[in-house]
């Protein structure tokens, strides 16, 4: 059964529900197609039932997910375009990233609200505005987490074996709360373009591959006293199916490195743990190496802090000029 079977049968049957199938969690595009489509074709936010390749419903009026696809597509394409506050889809594009089963629905009510309710966008308090607000805002707040809590550790693969100039490949495990593989990639190539890293989550994964492009250096003789040597560094993000914590590497000597700094900087007088538990939620703690440091450092906190305090004062091995020996002048010999 194609779509248009669909839509004459929701024009015949009014109750019936019109099933829309995305290509996958987070198809932005499809869903503008589809929510313009249907709000041309006048079909109500309660008559649509939203699907996505990776988490089909079936139901009557379901076909196989490769069908409904093409189909959508088909009926989709020449969907007339329909004017919206530009907050409105920058609201679609972070809240299309969260879990909520619900999120499709949730936009399209609002897409046709807006169009037919002119005065929506001049109401913050409406029900629907805040909820796809609270949405938004726990999307973004992931992609802060998943930019400050992801740890490193390398892997000297058959490429690094081949090729050691490239450097080693660095693995990553992130559990991210919502559809923000893809979002966040770019974030982390910007951020470490001159190594090769991958990054693993249960639901997809990412991988940037460096590739470096040494050029030619002169003669010895004729280059500068610490001339840099050159290197024009480019790369790609490959993105592929989600992986298991199993799949990451087990820690490295860096990874001991990077605990001993942490012991070592930790400062008990500091330590403020309601404070240290909302920037950093226990959630993420399973995968971060230093939260199995936190517990005996915050137990021992408060006697780390008197011993410190019943030091005595370091005795200063600078001498310092007196006002006399600063308010001289000079006398060049």
């Amino acid at each position: 059964m194609t779509l248009s079977t669909d839509l004459l049968t929701h024009e015949l049957f009014p109750s019936t529900r019109v099933p829309v199938m995305l290509h996958g969690a987070t198809d932005l595009q499809g869903f503008r197609q589809a929510a313009r489509s249907l709000l041309a074709r006048l079909v109500p936010p309660e008559q649509v039932s939203w699907h996505t390749t990776d988490a089909p419903v079936q139901d009557l009026f379901s076909t196989p997910d490769s069908a409904v696809a093409a189909a959508n597509a088909e009926a989709f394409s020449e969907a007339p375009a329909v004017k919206v506050p530009a907050e409105f889809m920058a609201l679609c594009e972070s809240v299309i990233l969260h879990r909520d089963p619900n999120r499709f629905g949730l936009l399209y009510r609002i897409f046709w609200r807006l169009a037919h309710e002119p005065g929506l966008r001049h109401d913050p308090l409406d029900p629907d505005r805040i909820q796809a607000a609270h949405l938004a805002q726990a999307v973004r707040r992931d992609l802060h987490k998943m930019k400050a809590f992801v740890r490193f550790r390398s892997v000297q693969d058959e490429r690094f074996r081949a090729h050691p100039e490239d450097g080693p490949l660095h693995v990553a495990w992130f559990e991210p709360g919502h559809h923000i593989v893809e979002a966040v990639a770019p974030f982390f190539a910007r951020r470490f373009t001159q190594m090769r890293w991958a990054i693993l989550t249960p639901d997809r994964s990412v991988e940037w591959d460096c590739v470096s492009r040494r050029t030619a250096l002169p003669p010895l003789a004729a280059r500068q006293p610490f001339q840099p040597k050159p290197v024009a560094m480019n790369g790609q993000l490959r993105f592929g199916p989600g992986a298991k914590k199993s799949d990451a590497p087990p820690a490295d000597a860096g990874e001991q490195l990077w605990l001993t700094y942490y012991q070592h900087t930790f400062n008990p007088a500091r330590l403020k743990m309601k404070a240290m538990q909302k920037e950093m939620p226990h959630k993420y703690w399973h995968n971060l190496p230093e939260a199995a440091l936190i517990g005996s450092l915050a137990a021992m906190a408060n006697e780390r802090t008197l011993r410190m305090v019943a030091q005595p004062a370091t005795a200063t091995h600078r001498r310092l000029p007196t006002r006399r020996e600063a308010l001289a002048p000079s006398v060049e010999k």
